[in-house]
């Protein structure tokens, strides 16, 4: 899958000019056989489940073990909250200029924080994940930023919690209902012609739970007796469904039409769950799903909303849905018909009879032996292309960067000239990338085989990446160069560059660099003279520096580090 990439690899930077155990008694039963972890396999486990190794990372997994790893960091509370980030950021500024406001700015902050120091490491990674399911946007000008803030917490908080409550708490938070316009949805008026909103309705059901077509267990496509693909839900089936997402609205604590509406907002309604209106909510018939809420005299939104979220919770679909959608984000785009099947079995039942169990599910995927075999990674069909955000945080948490400022003060990267990815800032509600999405004339493509990230990776956003990744491990990245690593441990191998190398192939290639790609950055650093004689302490400090600097940027813009094996 390297060798499909399109990457002009630049192979210079501007700044490179410069020159046993005892024995015991034979009736002790043997203990079981500690599972010896070799470098390069806790690196690609940690490359699956964090935004970037780091030795300390390396260690733990290699003293704990994959399974002891991943309990510690599912019983971990979450690190921080975005909310709380930005609520003190706002106080900060407006200290400079009382009338400051927050922006999309602070949030990003907030992200990069967490993504490059939380020790959450694996909810950080689940929750971006999750993000990319359950789609808000701030490319929509009407989602508020600490809302967004608000939004990114309770994915995280229910990031290893049950997927029915993770639904709901979608459903009803204000962001979702302003991205996918439920926030208002009135009933249906006769006398006008007004019918319910059907957006949420639609894509609740197509993108955060059942998806299109009927699904097997091993997450293939079910087919009817033509072989033409089964929907999984109908144009009557929105329609009833938008029936019973209607009457929700901005949070009070003293409703009315007037807050229904959005007048005398609570300062805290963009970051409070939605509070049910009775009067705009629809009392006729709702069918949906093979399910039919009967009409009623009485408006009941609490009953129906649980009634719907019930239905789709327990539809067939979910488990194949959920499980390969994380696999996909996780461990590798094209996972086998088998590994689907195994975490949707797990997602249907945890072995206790839960339903649902996220974290079990996210345990699954990571054991999972086609995760873990070193073998399998190594075929044609497996891996991934890294996301640039899982790219950029890969810089920040492997080699250490730090913010000058504590604030991480990282603006949009959603240009195709910088990132073309900014975290929670999807263009659209399918996502950054569609889960499906083939390569158009490809190896890819013949090989039937999909390269989500692929859609946008294209000539631009490509040679942005590369300059982005120059600017940061030359210089730092945002306000000031806020953002920036000293290379303490790359500089102190610097005379050595078959070290320097290896260290390059440890944190960032899990041992898999080829002896290619090897010899040509190692070439490279050599061509970086270390001046001696009477070169000052400062003109030999500078020569290392700009080795290690060369050896991170060759490898991280190199086809072999931008897919994920």
């Amino acid at each position: 899958m390297r060798r499909l990439i399109l990457l002009t690899v630049i192979l210079a930077l501007g700044l490179s000019g410069c020159g046993g155990g005892g024995g015991g008694s034979s009736t002790v039963t043997p203990g079981p056989v500690a599972q010896v972890i070799s470098d390069s396999d806790a690196g690609r486990f940690l490359t699956q489940a964090t935004f970037g190794i780091t030795d300390q990372d390396l260690a733990q997994v290699k003293s704990d073990g994959y399974a002891n790893w991943v309990s510690s960091q599912l019983a971990m509370a979450p690190s921080g909250s975005h909310q709380a980030f930005m609520e003190r950021r706002l106080a900060e500024l407006q200290v400079a200029n009382p009338k400051a406001a927050l922006t999309t700015t602070e949030f990003y902050q907030s992200f990069w924080s967490q993504a490059a120091a939380g020790p959450d490491q694996l909810r950080q990674r689940v929750k971006f994940a999750l993000s990319q399911i359950f789609v808000i946007s701030l490319a929509d000008a009407n989602v508020d930023p600490r809302g967004a803030a608000s939004y990114y917490d309770m994915l995280g908080q229910n990031a290893f919690g049950n997927y029915r409550t993770l639904l709901q708490a979608v459903t009803l938070h204000p962001m979702m209902g302003i991205y996918l316009t439920s926030l208002g949805n009135q009933k249906e008026d006769l006398t006008t012609g007004r019918q319910p909103d059907e957006n949420y309705a639609r894509e609740v059901m197509q993108l955060m739970s059942i998806g299109v077509y009927k699904l097997n267990l091993d997450g293939s496509i079910a087919v009817d007796s033509t072989g033409a693909p089964i929907s999984s839900y109908t144009p009557q089936d929105i329609s009833g469904l938008a029936k019973v997402f209607t009457g929700m609205s901005w949070y009070s604590t003293n409703p009315s039409t007037t807050t229904y509406q959005g007048g005398q907002k609570n300062v805290n309604a963009t970051v409070t769950p939605m509070i049910l209106y009775p009067a705009f909510h629809s009392t006729s018939a709702k069918s949906f799903l093979d399910t039919t809420i009967p009409a009623s005299t009485t408006s009941d939104p609490e009953g129906d909303i649980k009634i719907a979220l019930d239905t789709l919770y327990n539809h067939p679909n979910v488990g194949p849905f959920i499980a390969k959608r994380l696999i996909q984000n996780l461990v590798t785009s094209n996972p086998s018909p088998a590994y689907v099947a195994r975490v949707a079995t797990i997602f249907n039942n945890n072995g206790s009879g839960v339903r649902g169990d996220m974290a079990a599910v996210v345990r699954a995927i990571l054991l999972d032996s086609e995760a873990r075999d070193a073998a399998q990674a190594s075929g044609e069909s497996y891996g991934k292309l890294r996301e640039p955000i899982v790219r950029f945080a890969n810089w920040m948490r492997t080699f250490g960067a730090t913010s000058s400022s504590g604030n991480y003060l990282i603006a949009s990267t959603s240009a195709r000239t910088s990132l073309a990815q900014s975290p929670l800032a999807a263009p659209t509600v399918f996502n950054f990338y569609r889960p499906g999405f083939v390569p158009p004339n490809t190896r890819l493509a013949r090989a039937n085989l999909t390269g989500p990230e692929f859609q946008i990776a294209e000539e631009v956003s490509v040679a942005g990446y590369a300059n982005t990744m120059l600017t940061a491990i030359n210089t730092g990245y945002g306000t000031s160069n806020d953002v920036r690593s000293t290379y303490d441990r790359e500089i102190a191998l610097a005379t050595d560059p078959a070290a320097l190398v290896d260290r390059m192939d440890k944190m960032l290639f899990s041992g898999q660099m080829s002896s290619k790609l090897r010899g040509q950055i190692t070439t490279a650093v050599n061509g970086i003279a270390i001046p001696s004689g009477t070169a000052t302490q400062t003109q030999i400090d500078t020569a290392k520096l700009n080795r290690a600097k060369l050896a991170v940027y060759m490898s991280m813009i190199s086809p072999e580090y931008l897919v994920q094996k």
